[in-house]
């Protein structure tokens, strides 16, 4: 049986190499992106990065380390996750849809670089696999790991949804005015979805929040148009 002071080291080794294993990713998909962004291949090697070193990471620190719970994947309250996650998803959804009506009623161009990967490269259905690979990176394995390390909550909520802001720029294969379409719904969706983590130390109601939003940008993108074009 192990010691407290063993229990001790082994935790706090845990906790570095989470957060510098996470840290190191996004550095090496913004790497990659830019790279990319010059050769044919554009984006998509940073976004297949992203999404598998993502869920891969979070899977293998799980497994070697038992850190499901530091992560915040299996801890905490996830009813209270679920129930506000389902609020401030409803809250956000509503937001979208208006915010997206009043960007087309003004002359606003359709995200037609986002139509032609969701529907001729057959991407609508991985969105479930990239949502849980954004909520595992942002709001779980790094945000986890920047709390328990000591960083300011508030703090910690800002710089991981800026990362994840800027990270858009990194891997989506499309030109910069729908990057930056989507950098500006990520913003709520970080900071709604970081606080709701910290406030019920579980990322489901997160996720919860993004799955919502997702299905509104689906109406921006193959609904919403179609009544103004």
């Amino acid at each position: 049986m192990k010691s407290v002071k063993e229990l001790s080291f082994f935790y706090t080794e845990s906790l570095k190499t989470r957060l510098y294993l996470s840290f190191a990713l996004m550095a090496a998909i913004w790497i990659v992106g830019l790279v990319g962004h010059f050769t044919p291949l554009h984006e998509w090697p940073a976004l297949f990065l992203y999404v598998f070193g993502s869920i891969g990471l979070v899977l293998y620190q799980g497994n070697k380390s038992g850190a499901w719970h530091e992560m915040y994947l299996a801890a905490g309250d996830l009813r209270k996750s679920l129930m506000w996650g389902g609020i401030a998803g409803a809250v956000l959804f509503g937001m979208d849809i208006v915010n997206t009506v009043m960007y087309y009623k003004n002359g606003g161009a359709p995200m037609s670089g986002m139509e032609f990967i969701l529907v001729n490269r057959s991407l609508l259905y991985l969105f479930p696999i990239l949502i849980l690979a954004e909520e595992f990176l942002w709001r779980g394995i790094m945000f986890s790991a920047m709390i328990e390390r000591g960083v300011n909550k508030h703090l910690t909520v800002l710089l991981t949804t800026m990362f994840y802001v800027v990270n858009h720029f990194a891997v989506a294969p499309v030109g910069m005015k729908e990057r930056a379409f989507m950098g500006m719904m990520a913003f709520p969706i970080g900071i709604f979805g970081g606080y709701l983590v910290l406030k019920t130390r579980n990322v489901w109601g997160s996720v919860l929040v993004h799955l919502i939003t997702m299905m509104s940008m689906m109406l921006d993108i193959f609904v919403i148009p179609k009544l103004f074009f």
